[in-house]
């Protein structure tokens, strides 16, 4: 696994062992940034699964201003952590260790806002449109504002959720990537 592309491109990043998580590989990571664009024009990521990190180190390599990383496993924070020191700027990542419930409760609590919005749980634990909507009540998206899932062909995203319209949806083998745009 590296980074894609960008400011630290071709960077190895670590990832973790076992069966517990499922880290986006570089072809369906280069496929998402070509979705996207290739380089972002600033903004915050939340990645809400970070896992390895690798999806906030790629979207800070091609121009976010900020990424969070949520992981609610010690290994994956330290894996986490280990990516980060790669960028040899820490300074643009924040790394939390809470589940996504407790990491959406705070972002709401401090009022802050996200313009990438990185979905990957694991595939068994799929409660996309829930935390979606609640995080669409709690304003943590900026108008414009992107929400990229990554999930098992099996799960069927709709095409609205509240103000969250998809604009692109692609299969990759057993993976599939919906992006939606917040409309307010």
């Amino acid at each position: 696994m590296r980074i894609v592309a960008g400011e630290f491109g071709g960077r190895k990043l670590k990832s973790l062992a076992g069966d517990n998580t499922r880290p986006t590989t570089d072809k369906v990571k280069g496929a998402i940034f070509n979705m996207l664009g290739q380089y972002l024009p600033g903004g915050r990521v939340l990645d809400l699964f970070s896992g390895s990190g690798g999806l906030a180190i790629e979207a800070v390599s091609r121009g976010a201003d900020h990424a969070v990383c949520v992981d609610r496993s010690f290994p994956a924070i330290n894996i986490i952590r280990e990516n980060i020191a790669v960028t040899k700027q820490p300074e643009k990542f924040t790394v939390l260790k809470m589940d996504a419930k407790h990491a959406i409760a705070k972002f709401t609590d401090e009022a802050q806002c996200f313009d990438y919005l990185f979905l990957d749980p694991p595939y068994a634990k799929q409660q996309i449109v829930d935390q979606l909507t609640e995080m669409l009540s709690a304003d943590l998206l900026s108008k414009g504002a992107k929400v990229i899932c990554e999930t098992d062909i099996s799960i069927h995203l709709p095409e609205q959720i509240a103000s969250l319209v998809q604009i692109k949806q692609q299969t990759y083998g057993i993976s599939q990537v919906t992006i939606y745009r917040n409309e307010e």
